[in-house]
């Protein structure tokens, strides 16, 4: 049992002079703090922790401060940074890739890169008792700083700190949070900052580190809190001792403060070294030449912040974070919804029937007919005549389980000759990979988003995994069969000899690109997929070989890549889709491995959602709209990518919450809350960001409520999300009585499949996935369901879930003309009563 009191000691022994030796120290039964008065002020002495019954003191203790000072604004001109081998790096990223190069040069600047400004580097001349707490303070030739520190009584393992600044001369300021102790390389078990990097070692190559986010940058890089999901830089000792700074809520800047965005507005620097390159959790406030670092004589700042000192690993600090300081789980009470998920599925479904709409195009490739969406983004080679479909798996599932004569007859056959089209069919190198994401319809080809490449991630995806999950629905399409085994085998060709692929291969050369890089994405599950349909042994083999493979140097190095060609494929949602991946895996082999793997990278892809700042109910004014803070909220949305340079820099993180499902999963697998409150807190309660008229949700959170936009395919992305999230809530709150048999994993958002290829189970029923406009009505927005018959049996079964946390009492419409059925006894209007986040299954007989 932790002793939860602190003791103060403040003794100053007999004899010694105020140079010598003066004891302070903070303690309870967790932790121990002890200062020294030396020559230069009073400094760190000793840190334990409280770890098995036994105190385990950590190295290399000094709590030393850092004031940054400029006289004048720091300078934003680019500064040189050198690959691995000490190269400078010159024209990267490639001018081409216009979206991340302003980004990229916020990197490289002297405060990014902690050179800007100059250092003071300095320790307290007094200690002074004051209650619980002890006050420090000190004084350099530009400021005077008292800091305060006490043992957190809430939370035994946290030091809480807060610092004042009073400038005393005019300039640009910011105040680190002291440096306890720091770590050396061969110390570090884990260290990362949520939203940018997690690893185990130091990385020389600014690319890799800085770029990519793959390994800790060996530089003092300080980030922004814009792309940072949870405020907690971390280092694991080998002792299992993890080290966090927790800044205080409040500190970092709110996307969205009164009446427009300031997303990008930088209160906060993070980094995981202190400004002598010495690895220890730093935080910075404010950041020096941005936001309120400029200040006069006599005024002053403040940093709170906490230090969580824990004998525990990285993902129980993070978790303390994200849960206990930034109160992730109380945003669920604050949701309020207008509409349900399902209203949402039904409106997407009139919106993607419509021709003008769901901007549908058919054009002619090669004597036959295909069928995509019109795509106005940026494409290569695009003269806005670009065409693409998105989830082959929620077509083909809404079509099947709406009896949708429309998609069935005007969408799906021309969608098949797409996929059939897409392919690459001449012998050689390339044959039957993927032409291209995209077919422009004036020119007659198929293309890349961003070069004349391809990619051996792009088979897994518009080929397998499309070409999979439509054989899923139709078994014997003799074809589409063959489409996928050419796919297959040019996958395995592909593959070298350790299990690995590279990241694309040039149209013309045939030479491997992107070669500063490796192909750390779920490339193997192309494989999973052509076993699961083909029962060939080989591919079930080479799956499993390159998924050990990616678990040994991805997954146990947190090294990701994405699979978005306009960022130049900085981590992304493939890292999600690796994680389902590894489970479908695990489902064929029964290995554990994969599924300690999946776990693991799960857990690290939560650092792709934000927990903060802390929602409210305070109004805000949206594009003239009056908006409670926490309808706007990032909180709980994850991003498409963050770290450095991914979009979420510009545009904040996405609505489309494609790994919902696959948290509900693996909170039923480990019973882990945040997987359970992260599905939740994407999914529900997101009405500011969804268009009233079509029932689709905007992409980027910038874009608020602005729908699709040019992008319509997005639509059957939601419907594909919508619907694996359901059942698998479904799933979960039946304890398993309620299930369905999921498909393959979609390109290219994130891990959501598909469903409605074959009957599941209800109540011990077998019964299939069924949907109908208008089959039930209720006017409770919290009500969401999903329907299943078993024809045979005779039976209709209502699926009902309760997605608020209060109980629901409502009455339910149902038209049963719409299925259609006669039941023998059933009203049409039917009570409902169902506790928080519950489920109810009505059954309903008929003749």
């Amino acid at each position: 049992m932790i002793r939860r009191y602190t003791m103060i000691l403040l003794c100053c022994l007999p004899g010694l002079t105020a140079a010598g030796q003066q004891p302070v120290a903070l303690q309870n039964g967790h932790l121990r703090l002890q200062w020294a008065q030396t020559t230069g002020g009073y400094a760190l002495k000793s840190l334990a922790v409280k770890k098995g019954g036994t105190w385990h003191t950590l190295p290399r203790p000094g709590g030393e401060y850092t004031l940054l000072y400029s006289a004048v604004k720091p300078d934003k001109t680019p500064v040189p940074v050198y690959d691995g081998n000490g190269k400078e790096i010159k024209d990267f990223p490639e001018e081409k890739y216009r979206y991340i190069q302003s980004a990229w040069k916020e990197v490289v600047n002297g405060v990014s890169l902690n050179t800007a400004g100059e250092a003071f580097y300095f320790r307290p001349s007094s200690a002074t008792a004051n209650g619980d707490s002890i006050v420090f303070k000190a004084e350099t030739a530009q400021a005077d700083i008292i800091s305060t520190w006490r043992i957190d009584p809430a939370y035994p393992a946290d030091v809480q700190v807060r610092m004042t600044l009073r400038a005393k001369t005019e300039g640009y300021f910011s105040l680190a949070s002291p440096t306890l102790v720091t770590f050396r390389e061969n110390e570090l078990a884990w260290g990362g900052i949520p939203g940018y990097y997690q690893g185990r070692y130091l990385e020389k190559d600014f690319i890799k580190a800085g770029m990519y986010m793959q390994g800790i940058p060996a530089k003092p890089l300080v980030v922004r809190e814009r792309t940072a999901t949870t405020l907690s830089p971390f280092i694991s000792n080998r002792a299992q001792v993890t080290l966090a700074v927790i800044p205080d809520p409040g500190t970092a800047r709110d996307p969205w403060e009164t009446d427009k965005k300031t997303h990008s507005t930088w209160k906060l620097g993070l980094s995981l070294m202190n400004r002598k390159a010495e690895l220890s959790p730093t935080i910075y406030h404010p950041v020096l030449g941005e936001d309120r670092s400029f200040m006069k004589k006599g005024e002053t700042v403040e940093l709170s912040f906490r230090y969580s000192i824990q004998p525990a690993d990285w993902y129980t600090v993070y978790q303390h974070a994200a849960n206990d300081i930034y109160r992730f789980p109380d945003f669920l009470a604050l949701k309020e919804t207008k509409r349900s998920l399902t209203n949402r599925i039904l409106d997407m479904h009139r919106y993607l029937t419509d021709d003008s709409t769901s901007m549908w195009r058919i054009e002619d490739m090669n004597g036959m007919k295909i069928g995509a969406q019109a795509y106005l983004g940026g494409v290569y080679l695009s003269e806005k005549d670009a065409m693409k479909n998105s989830d082959y798996g929620a077509m083909w599932m809404l079509a099947n389980i709406m009896n949708d004569s429309v998609l069935q007859n005007s969408r799906l056959p021309y969608a098949r000759n797409f996929k059939l089209q897409q392919q690459n069919t001449s012998p050689g190198f390339f044959n039957g990979s993927a032409a291209g994401q995209y077919f422009l319809y004036k020119s007659k080809r198929f293309t890349e988003e961003w070069g004349p490449y391809v990619e051996p991630v792009g088979l897994t995806y518009y080929m397998m995994m499309d070409a999979g999950n439509i054989l899923l629905f139709n078994p014997e399409d003799a074809v589409m069969k063959k489409t996928l085994t050419s796919a297959a085998d040019r996958l395995l060709a592909w593959m070298g000899k350790d299990g690995s692929w590279k990241v694309a291969y040039d149209h013309i050369s045939k030479q491997p690109l992107f070669t500063e890089v490796e192909d750390f994405r779920p490339t193997f599950y192309g494989l999973v997929i052509a076993y699961r349909i083909l029962k060939q042994q080989k591919y079930l083999d080479a799956a499993k070989k390159g998924a050990d493979w990616y678990i040994k140097n991805a997954v146990d190095e947190a090294r990701f890549l994405g699979v978005c060609g306009d960022a130049r494929f900085v981590p992304d949602f493939a890292t999600g889709q690796s994680a389902e991946a590894l489970m479908d895996l695990y489902d064929i082999t029964g290995d554990k491995k994969y599924k300690d793997a999946a776990i693991k990278t799960a857990r690290i892809y939560t650092t792709s959602v934000y927990t903060h700042p802390v929602p409210s109910t305070v109004v805000k004014t949206v594009n003239g709209v009056q908006r409670k803070d926490w309808e706007i909220s990032q909180v709980g949305l994850g991003f498409e990518h963050g770290g450095t340079i991914g979009s979420a820099n510009p545009s904040g993180p996405i609505v489309l919450a494609s790994h919902a499902g696959m948290f509900v999963r693996m909170f039923a697998l480990t019973k882990d809350s945040l997987f359970l409150n992260m599905a939740r807190a994407a999914a529900l309660g997101r009405d500011a960001f969804v268009d009233s008229a079509t029932g689709v949700a905007s992409y980027y959170w910038t874009n608020m409520n602005k729908g699709a936009g040019p992008y319509p395919h997005h639509a059957w992305w939601q419907i594909g999300w919508i619907t694996d999230y359901l059942l698998a809530e479904a799933e979960l709150r039946s304890e398993g009585k309620v299930k369905f048999p999921r498909g393959f994993i979609t390109p290219k958002v994130g891990p959501h499949q598909a469903y409605g290829f074959a009957p599941g189970e209800v109540n011990g029923t077998q019964a299939s996935l069924l949907l109908r406009e208008g089959l039930l009505q209720c006017d409770n927005p919290y009500l969401d369901y999903y329907c299943a018959i078993n024809k045979k049996e005779k039976k209709l079964f209502f699926i009902l879930l309760n997605n608020d946390d209060a109980p629901m009492r409502t009455t339910l419409h149902a038209d049963y003309t719409k299925v259609p059925v006669t039941p023998e006894k059933a009203d049409a209007d039917i009570p409902v009563t169902i506790p928080p986040y519950g489920i109810r299954v009505i059954t309903i007989n008929f003749r």
